[in-house]
Formats: C-alpha cells, sequence, structure tokens
C-alpha cells in the first residue's frame, strides 16, 4: 500500500462519502481523489520527478491535507513542514531535506517569502488558497491542468520525510517508507475499536499524529473532521455534532478537556476510541478520565522513527474482567504491537530479563529507513539490528511495556536512579496540580538533587511543601523534589510537550 492508496481504498467503498470536512463543508472522497489527480499532474507537469521531495507547509486545512495524497500519487515524497517552528528550523528543513517544491498556506506566505532566496534548491511555489506575488495561487497553478487519473511510478519506498522534535541540535530527516505506514496503519487497525464507518476528530496538528492517524480512518472510508485551531469547546461542540468515534489529543489537552465546563452536557455516546499519547500520562487524570469519558481511552506509543505503534494499550486493557478499572495498569504503554518485536536491553547491549530496567529497542516493519543523509546518526540509533528509542522501561509478567524515564532525563541523586516520570506521575496525582515537570539540578551533596516546576489547574492554589509532602507520601523521600516552584504557565513545544530542558535551563540560571 502505497500512502495515497489509503485514499483510494476509502473511496472504493463510498465515492460519495464524506472524507474530509472542515467548517461545515465537506470533501466527499471523490472529490478529494479528483483533486490529487491534478495537483499529481501539476506536480509532474512542473518538473518535479518521482522520488524528489515536496514539502508542504500549512496549518489544519482540507485542500493541504488531500495535497499530501497528491505527493505520493505523483510518486513524490511528502515533507511535513511545522508551521511552529523557528524560521531558522524550518529554513534548515527545507533545504537540508532537499526540498524542491513548497506547497504553503497564505498564512505562512510572509515567511516564505523571507525564506525563499534562501532555499535555491525549491523549483515550485504553490499557495493553497490565495495568489501571492511570487507564487500562483493553487487554483491558478491548476488552470489547464487536465483532470483524467493520473498517477507515477515510484522510483523507491521511501514516502515521508519528517523531522525529528527534538529540543537540541537540528531535525534530523527520518525516512519513512510505505512499508512503514502499512505497519502502522495494519497495527492501529489490528489493535483499536473500529466499528461501521468511523468519524475522527482532528484537533491535533496534522502534520503530527493526527495526520497519520487518519490513514487508519480512511481504509474503512469514513471521515476526517478538521479543526482549523485547537479549541477545546469546539472540540465538544464537533465531537457532538459529527458523533465522533475516533480522536487523539496529548494529556495536556485531555487536562483541559476534563476540566472543561462544558464537558457533562456534552454527548460523546459515539466515542469507541480516544487516543492518548506523545507524553506520559498521569495515571490519576487517566483514571478520571475513565470515568467522565467511558471505557474509551487508548494509548499508544511510537515515535517519529517507528511511528505511534511500538506498544498499544486498547480501551479494553484498561479495565479488570469484572469491568473496574485496572489501576495498577494506568502507568503501562500497553502491549507491544503484534508486527513489531520489543526488547530491554542493558548498558551492554545484551538483553535483560522480565522486570528488569533499561533502554526500549524495537524491530521490525514499523521502523524508518534511516537518518536522511546521516549515516552516522543511524549507526547511534542501532544497536545489533534493534532501533534504540532512548527510552527506559521493562516488560511486566502480562507482556505490559512500563517506560519509566527517557535516558537522558534520569536523575542521580546519591547514589540512587530516580526516574523524572515516575515524579511527575505522582505531583500529577495531586488535585491540585495540571501538569508540571521534574529535573535534576547539581547539588554538593548528592550529585543531583530532585527538582520541580508545577502549573496548577484553573482556580486552584497550594503550598509547595504540601504537594512535596503529597509525593513523598506516595513514592517515598528519596524521589520527592527536594525544591518546587509555582508558575502561572509552562513552555511547552509546537506539540504541547512541556519543554523540561527549557525549565531546567531557567532554573539552573537561576541558581548561578
Amino acid at each position: 500500500m502505497r500512502l495515497v492508496d489509503w485514499l483510494d481504498k476509502g473511496a472504493s467503498l463510498g465515492a460519495d462519502a464524506p472524507c474530509l470536512t472542515m467548517d461545515g463543508r465537506s470533501l466527499s472522497y471523490a472529490e478529494v481523489q479528483a483533486l490529487t489527480h491534478r495537483v499529481a499532474r501539476g506536480l509532474n507537469t512542473s518538473g518535479i520527478l518521482p522520488g524528489q521531495h515536496v514539502a508542504i507547509l500549512s496549518g489544519n486545512d482540507p485542500i493541504a491535507f488531500a495535497c499530501v495524497f497528491a505527493i505520493s500519487r505523483a510518486a513524490a515524497v511528502w515533507c511535513p513542514i511545522n508551521p511552529r517552528n523557528e524560521a531558522a528550523e524550518n529554513a534548515y528543513v527545507l533545504d537540508n531535506f532537499d526540498c524542491s517544491a513548497l506547497i504553503f498556506h497564505s498564512k505562512f506566505a510572509d515567511l516564505v517569502d523571507e525564506l525563499r532566496s534562501q532555499l535555491p534548491k525549491l523549483t515550485l511555489l504553490v499557495c493553497v488558497d490565495a495568489e501571492q506575488p511570487f507564487a500562483p495561487s493553487l487554483d491558478k497553478w491548476l488552470n489547464g491542468i487536465d483532470g483524467a487519473p493520473f498517477t507515477a511510478a515510484p522510483v523507491s519506498d521511501l514516502a515521508m520525510l519528517p523531522g525529528t522534535g527534538g529540543t537540541t541540535g537540528h531535525p534530523k530527516g527520518v525516512m519513512l517508507t510505505n512499508r512503514n505506514l502499512e505497519a502502522m496503519t495494519a497495527l492501529t487497525l489490528m489493535g483499536y475499536p473500529f466499528e461501521g464507518r468511523p468519524v475522527y476528530l482532528a484537533m491535533a496538528p496534522l502534520t503530527h499524529a493526527a495526520g497519520v492517524l487518519a490513514f487508519p480512518i480512511m481504509a474503512h472510508g469514513g471521515e476526517v473532521v478538521i479543526m482549523p485551531h485547537p479549541d477545546i469547546g469546539e472540540f465538544l461542540t464537533l465531537a457532538s455534532r459529527h458523533h465522533a468515534t475516533h480522536s487523539f489529543l496529548p494529556p495536556t489537552l485531555i487536562y483541559m478537556l476534563l476540566d472543561h465546563p462544558a464537558l457533562p452536557a456534552t454527548d460523546l455516546s459515539a466515542m469507541q476510541c480516544f487516543w492518548y499519547g506523545a507524553a506520559p500520562i498521569s495515571p490519576a487524570r487517566l483514571e478520571e478520565a475513565i470515568g467522565k469519558l467511558g471505557p474509551v481511552m487508548a494509548q499508544l506509543f511510537g515515535q517519529t522513527e517507528a511511528p505511534m505503534m511500538i506498544s498499544m494499550m486498547a480501551p479494553k486493557d484498561h479495565l479488570n474482567p469484572d469491568g473496574s478499572v485496572a489501576r495498577h495498569r494506568l502507568s503501562s504503554a500497553g502491549k507491544p504491537g503484534p508486527l513489531v518485536r520489543v526488547a530491554i536491553v542493558g548498558e551492554d547491549g545484551g538483553e535483560l530479563p522480565q522486570g528488569e530496567r533499561g533502554e526500549i529497542v524495537v524491530r521490525g516493519s514499523l521502523v524508518m529507513d534511516g537518518y536522511y543523509k546521516n549515516a552516522e546518526a543511524t549507526t547511534e540509533a542501532t544497536l545489533n539490528g534493534w532501533h534504540r528509542t532512548g527510552d527506559i522501561g521493562y516488560v511486566d509478567a502480562d507482556n505490559f511495556l512500563f517506560i519509566v524515564d527517557r535516558a537522558k532525563d534520569m536523575i542521580i541523586t546519591g547514589g540512587f536512579n530516580v526516574y523524572s516520570a515516575e515524579v511527575e506521575a505522582a505531583l500529577l496525582a495531586h488535585p491540585a496540580v495540571q501538569d508540571g515537570a521534574v529535573f535534576g539540578l547539581p547539588d554538593d551533596k548528592w550529585g543531583e538533587r530532585v527538582c520541580a516546576v508545577v502549573q496548577l489547574r484553573a482556580g486552584q492554589k497550594a503550598d509547595p511543601q504540601d504537594i512535596i509532602a503529597s509525593v513523598k507520601a506516595a513514592i517515598g523521600s528519596v524521589k520527592a523534589p527536594k525544591e518546587l516552584e509555582i508558575w502561572a504557565d509552562l513552555p511547552r513545544s509546537k506539540v504541547g510537550k512541556v519543554l523540561k530542558r527549557e525549565i531546567r535551563a531557567l532554573r539552573l540560571a537561576n541558581n548561578l
């Protein structure tokens, strides 16, 4: 299956069914197909050959997302550009990833105009929605383009070239093949509930998880309802109006959803699968979500290099056989998928026995082909044929994977290993805490001391020492923060993750 085959599969199940919907207007599968044929032929006519790289710079937009499938139909490679990145980072990605064409939304026209003189490799610029002085609109560019079916023959299996989302250094280009995306989609379809024709509500960026999770929806001929801007109130309105069956949100937005005053009156009875992932979730708030949203919560764990489905926890896995919440499992990342192998390895690279903590490694068709033009980084991420995730975890007797921390976030204090994710989970169990970050700072006595910064839930007040005491009661004094600050807000990445490194740098600077 090529990436465009998911669209064509959905069309075969009902060409007139709604495919992409936004602001009350739907494009049918037939309409999206027709657009992709024209855009693919337009790329070919403009000299974009199979195997060349085509970038898309846009917020959530149905026409821009349709162009993803057109790129595949043209046998080119999709490079998703995060619109929230800094200009210099996007310029680096466009140049280093050898992009020949850029399809962009008019909201980013000024940015493109600023960057284009630095990007001589770009031979084609097209604006999705409005003509620019330096680029035609999509409609004008397609004027005179034959609408007959067009599909180019691929020169390789490379389908997608996203950048890593690290907080230091330049992004690395992750070479994802059609085989990788097929494995991801197959795992999704195997591991989670899909009854009837699904309706997927996409509030998260289509450049990230929200985009690739549309592929299994299309495999069932489902509808993708796109939100142009993140808004929890509007999310609830649309979920009820469209009888949404599937959605994905990172934990931070789930916490906001649970606290929203409109939630109790919102009809979410059609929901089958509410995915969460991209960052650790508080077990206490996950249990709250199951109580408020129903037994629909579904975890996924992956990374750009092995997208989405290294391990999966279906809604049923959150419950005991008697229907009660399986509290002992809520901090798990689920079971390794049936199409991947997962192992835990020690510092010497040897596999560790069940229950022991070490680095999580994975192999299978889900794993990338490597980093683009970066053999050294590819080698560093590979260990005896396994892909190194950089996460520390263990597998229990029931084959559930538990992630205890990122390897680089582990704190060694007084000779003890403290996993920041475990401390963060204890912090978020406090009723006043909305979100937080735990990190180590240099300490003359302990080597490192455990520190924390938290953000409180709206309208809540709390004393830092009371929060620390609650953590001590839950996991012991060694792991509890030695100091804790309350901030009005926390710095976050483009996809909503708390930027722990930035918080630590600010705290470290204040201590000097």
